[in-house]
């Protein structure tokens, strides 16, 4: 797949909850095609796909992860899916089926695709990558209001998020979250959060992680809260509650 960054304000997803009250769905927060290989309608690719993604929409909400392939060469497929931690099983579903749903309709042919939702992330190639880093699939989302004081916010916000990477390096969910007292005007806390897909070991999980701290001063830099996201991890800080207690 390609390398992507995009930036958006955390504003633009207004109309993201505004979709969900109003019709119980939440739009993607990005998605990307492959665009390097396409299969047709009917072939073997598209057949091990759709078993994939029903497999994936079976097995992810039980655990809050799911993975697996179908098929042999040429026509083999790998997939997972992960929902955020904090979840229940019931949105994990919801999610997932919707993610299935809409990268069908984002990219059709492409033989691998992965798109990104607040609640999950589904993810597919034709090329074997479970276990692996995916350094090439990267986005970042900002809330465009800055902090009054930068550099104390931005040394806060690493120590909270360096934290938390250790924590869930260290987990069976891959998933930690935490708060952090800041003592500055905008807000008594930070909240923060990191997770990555369960298929990484603890090493791989810590240094995806890391790796998603070491952009923040090119996304999020002074900013009152943020999100680097990835294909196997992702990080997210913010100065107000945002997942489940």
């Amino acid at each position: 797949m390609s390398s992507s960054q995009l930036t958006f304000s955390i504003y633009l997803l207004t109309f993201a909850f505004f979709l969900q009250t109003i019709f119980g769905v939440s739009p993607p927060l990005y998605n990307i095609c492959s665009g390097s290989e396409n299969f047709t309608t009917n072939d073997q690719y598209e057949s091990n796909l759709r078993k994939l993604l029903g497999n994936l929409n079976y097995q992810t909400p039980f655990l809050g992860f799911g993975l697996g392939s179908v098929g042999w060469y040429p026509y083999q497929t790998y997939g997972l899916a992960l929902c955020r931690g904090d979840i229940a099983a019931a949105d994990c579903k919801a999610c997932v089926n919707e993610a299935s749903n809409e990268i069908h309709k984002r990219c059709p042919y492409d033989k691998g695709a992965i798109i990104w939702y607040d609640n999950c992330l589904l993810k597919y190639s034709n090329k074997g990558f479970l276990g692996q880093i995916d350094n090439e699939n990267w986005f970042s989302l900002l809330n465009v209001k800055n902090v009054s004081e930068p550099t104390i916010f931005n040394q806060k916000t690493r120590e909270l998020l360096s934290q938390l990477a250790k924590d869930a390096s260290f987990t069976v969910k891959k998933y930690g979250v935490g708060e952090l007292n800041l003592g500055l005007g905008e807000s008594t806390k930070l909240y923060g959060l990191a997770q990555c897909t369960w298929d990484l070991s603890t090493t791989e999980c810590f240094q995806c992680l890391d790796d998603a701290i070491g952009q923040l001063p090119s996304c999020c830099d002074g900013k009152q809260g943020g999100r680097v996201v990835g294909g196997s991890c992702n990080i997210r800080y913010e100065i107000y509650p945002f997942v489940s207690a």
